[in-house]
């Protein structure tokens, strides 16, 4: 049975799925404030792990990411587990990025509305030069992209000239890190800037969902 952390209406009029990034599961507080600020009546968010995180939840070992086949097929069988008429995968960072592969490969199968990414990791930060996400530039689904403007994974600065598909919105996060964090001298508060992230959420679901 699929392991998830369930929150909102059961009956609500959109779900979301919730994938983690690489290195923190579906319990991270990320996640779990997000949840907190978007689940209600009219919004269900399902959290759930990779098969990798769950064994590390299960015997308290780290270990590094399934290959992409396995994050692929995960993602597949969360979607045929919690269908809805109006689905929306979403993903923070790693599992955004699968997300948007799962696209990539035959939106047809997928049924869901849309796409939500919450930070993409457009290069590691050891990498300047090792850039990805050619998917970005020719997906067709709607997608918002929320990324801090300072993300170490692809900032603002270093998109600007980057040539997002038409289907792409992107909502920066003001002096964000990955995971949304300002600093201090920026005048904005990381709760600020995760209320803001669920606001674009929901006036993005309420539109294409």
């Amino acid at each position: 049975m699929l392991e998830v952390i369930r929150e909102g209406a059961v009956d609500a009029p959109v779900r979301i799925l919730l994938a983690h990034g690489a290195g923190a599961g579906m319990d991270h507080a990320f996640l779990a404030e997000l949840s907190r600020l978007l689940a209600g009546p009219d919004i269900e968010v399902v959290r759930f792990n990779f098969p990798y995180m769950t064994r590390r939840a299960q015997d308290g070992k780290r270990r590094p990411p399934d290959r992409a086949p396995v994050l692929l097929a995960h993602w597949h069988a969360m979607i045929r587990a919690f269908s809805h008429p109006r689905l929306f995968l979403a993903g923070k960072s790693m599992g955004g990025r699968m997300a948007a592969e799962l696209y990539h490969d035959g939106a047809g199968e997928m049924n869901a509305a849309g796409l939500l990414i919450l930070g993409y990791p457009f290069r590691p930060p050891a990498k300047p030069d090792s850039w990805r996400g050619e998917v970005l530039k020719h997906i067709a689904v709607p997608t918002l992209l929320l990324q801090g403007e300072r993300d170490s994974f692809g900032s603002r600065a270093e998109l600007a000239d980057f040539p997002f598909s038409p289907a792409v919105s992107v909502h920066w996060l003001t002096d964000g890190d990955h995971g949304f964090k300002p600093r201090k001298a920026s005048g904005v508060s990381e709760q600020e800037n995760m209320q803001h992230a669920a606001a674009a959420i929901s006036h993005f679901v309420a539109q294409y969902g």
